[in-house]
């Protein structure tokens, strides 16, 4: 069994919101990610998703885009990202949820000895700034749900579980400084974070870079070629 990890699909199979406006990376981004997810995924591996899966505005919009990741290989695990407006209840968000897919949001799921945990993030500091008020409120609200997810995790962990947190935004700044996030992450001794959020030819984000023990992947489809990274292989 091996687990992948993509985020950022911004789906819109239901609504008229083309990505290529963004730029020659997204064109025919969505061919590209069908057609990689089924060369690589098997049907008994797990992919991550990190947010950021749909450009629905209603639950119902949404329906079309799971269901368009539901015929893909494998079994898929998401989390809410900063463009979720669909996703309001968790409770109403998985009643509609296909088979192939689980939702996370303040609790954790596990795969065999794997704990999944994750929760959405907020902006952090850049290096000698402060956030605004508003941004301040949020991130102290997301290192709440983290705590959440986290706590929850810790409730079944045994010595021998391996532990894969996902959040939306990156947990970290441009430097690779300390976060409320990055902190926690240590503590509860996470093994890896997947992350995305970010976009454009301007970002200078690694890939895969390790601080302080800790792996972390950096999944945005659009710098990742449209190809889910593999993030654990028994």
């Amino acid at each position: 069994m091996k687990i992948w990890a993509i985020s950022d699909l911004h789906l819109s199979t239901s609504c008229d919101k083309p990505m290529d406006v963004f730029g020659g990376a997204w064109e025919g981004y969505t061919e590209k990610i069908a057609e990689n997810w089924k060369r690589l995924v098997a049907k008994d591996d797990y992919v991550l998703l990190g947010g950021d899966i749909s450009w629905a505005m209603q639950l119902e919009e949404a329906v079309s885009d799971l269901n368009w990741i539901d015929i893909l290989p494998g079994k898929k695990i998401m989390i809410k990202g900063n463009h979720e407006y669909w996703w309001k209840s968790i409770s109403k968000v998985r009643n509609i949820l296909p088979k192939s897919i689980q939702a996370i949001q303040n609790d954790s799921i596990r795969i065999g000895n794997i704990l999944i945990c994750g929760t959405r993030g907020w902006t952090v500091p850049e290096h000698g700034k402060t956030l605004d008020k508003d941004d301040e409120k949020l991130y102290k609200r997301e290192v709440e749900r983290l705590k959440l997810t986290l706590n929850d995790m810790q409730k079944t962990r045994q010595p021998e579980d391996y532990v894969i947190a996902m959040i939306h935004y990156p947990p970290y700044n441009m430097m690779k400084e300390d976060s409320e996030f990055t902190k926690l992450f240590e503590e509860y001794h996470v093994d890896k974070v997947i992350f995305g959020h970010l976009h454009g030819k301007l970002v200078n984000m690694d890939k895969v870079y390790v601080k302080n023990g800790i792996t972390y992947y950096f999944t945005a489809t659009d710098h990742i070629d449209n190809t889910p990274v593999l993030v654990y292989s028994d």
